[in-house]
């Protein structure tokens, strides 16, 4: 049922679709269970080992194997049916979660199918992502990705400092065969609650996959806009560096943990409570508008750490900069209304892989310059640098005058009702998107 053109869609148009509550709450229930078995077998292996190294080594299985998943195994949620995918990554994730339960099970082995898990997570993602623009008109896709946006935020926070409470009063292992748990209901809530769909690219199905990887490597960095847009994604790296940071950033100022992450908690806090806002109250044009600046200040306004600011100004510029990050709804917005849906799938992993090792990269080259500069002087000069790299590419998005497909255009007429424009007044600003 689509939306009157009367009105802009709301969160409960978005939320009334059954599929995407189904898929909404498997989401939250794995991403949870996630967080909380990496805290757990990170915890456990410290314990077990006391070697900071391995410690690490378990905790980088949140980036490092995502790329190789990513690349390799993103574009099955376009050669065979999305929904089954995911079913099919949810079983095989409970399996090898269920398997790290065996008693006296080795560490490296432990180590070894986190990283399995991780692997098969990228696949899932992509298929996700891309079934949730299957589920959703293009009026309603921007409100339904702002409410994963910030679904992923607060898990992000809430999961980690529940996984570390859940270690404390229970243990490890109780804590992974809860991740098993929540594998195994996200499996049957999509199963149940989402319909079957022919896959998009069912002909393409026995294809060699390192061609796919070229294909979908060729349509994403051989389209100027589609590249700008996905560079605008990574730009992600440069202002979560003071997450990679918090706890030196604190320690300087003579805070502990708990100030750590309180720090955390309040930089996610600003752009989950902004982004549906954001989304529902301004319209897609105008979103497309501001994508450009706000990315800009969205690093920018790190650079003011160089003052040393204390705790409390700190949390207010960490906050404020990652409001200013809910540009990244118009840049994933325009992302997939470019994409040919039997390649979406494929692209969505690409762009995944790199933000997410992007930011490992990113969280590794800080904590090595802050050995040497005070953390906030390493935030302060990410922050411009992120700024620098943002205003280049918000002028190149500003020069280009992308393509207005059928759903852009039917976004673009009805946004045009809304604000007194023609549509074809309104056609011709969207060609000047940018800073």
């Amino acid at each position: 049922m689509s939306s009157s053109p009367a009105r802009r869609p709301s969160f409960s148009d978005v939320f009334a679709v059954s599929e995407f509550r189904a898929l909404w709450l498997s989401y939250v229930l794995s991403a949870t269970g996630d967080r909380l078995a990496l805290v757990a077998l990170t915890i456990l292996v410290y314990a077990r080992s006391k070697s900071p190294l391995l410690a690490a080594i378990t905790f980088a299985s949140g980036f490092v194997p995502y790329l190789l998943g990513g690349l390799l195994l993103s574009g099955l949620a376009d050669r065979l049916p999305r929904r089954s995918v995911m079913i099919a990554c949810d079983i095989a994730r409970a399996l090898l979660v269920g398997v790290m339960l065996l008693p006296g099970m080795p560490l490296g082995a432990l180590i070894a199918l986190l990283y399995i898990v991780t692997t098969i997570q990228p696949p899932f993602d992509a298929a996700r992502s891309a079934i949730v623009r299957d589920m959703m008109g293009a009026d309603r896709y921007p409100l339904a990705a702002a409410a994963l946006q910030s679904t992923t935020r607060m898990v992000t926070v809430g999961g980690a400092a529940g996984g570390g409470l859940v270690v404390a009063l229970f243990g490890a292992w109780p804590a992974l065969a809860a991740d098993a748990l929540t594998f195994v209901v996200s499996g049957l809530l999509i199963a149940a609650g989402t319909r079957a769909r022919p896959a998009a690219a069912a002909g393409r199905a026995g294809e060699n996959p390192f061609l796919q990887i070229g294909a979908g490597f060729r349509l994403v960095f051989g389209d100027p806009a589609l590249r700008t847009l996905m560079c605008l994604g990574w730009l992600a790296a440069f202002y979560e560096i003071p997450e990679g940071l918090a706890a030196p950033y604190v320690g300087r100022l003579g805070g502990g943990a708990v100030a750590a992450g309180l720090l955390i908690a309040t930089s996610q806090l600003g752009s989950a409570v902004a982004t549906p806002i954001f989304t529902k109250k301004i319209g897609p044009l105008t979103r497309l508008k501001w994508m450009g600046p706000m990315a800009a200040l969205s690093c920018a306004i790190l650079a003011a750490t160089i003052g040393r600011p204390g705790l409390a100004a700190s949390m207010a510029l960490f906050a404020l900069s990652n409001t200013f990050a809910m540009y990244q709804i118009a840049a994933n917005t325009a992302f997939v209304e470019r994409l040919p849906n039997e390649s979406r799938a494929q692209a969505f992993g690409l762009a995944n892989a790199g933000l997410v090792v992007g930011q490992g990269v990113a969280f590794a080259l800080a904590g090595a310059v802050a050995e040497v500069v005070p953390p906030s002087t390493v935030i302060a000069l990410g922050g411009g640098l992120g700024a620098l790299v943002a205003c280049g590419l918000a002028l190149r998005w500003r020069r280009m005058s992308p393509a207005v497909g059928r759903h852009t255009a039917r976004h673009l007429g009805r946004e045009a009702s809304l604000t007194g424009q023609t549509p074809v007044h309104a056609a011709r600003s969207h060609s000047g998107i940018g800073c």
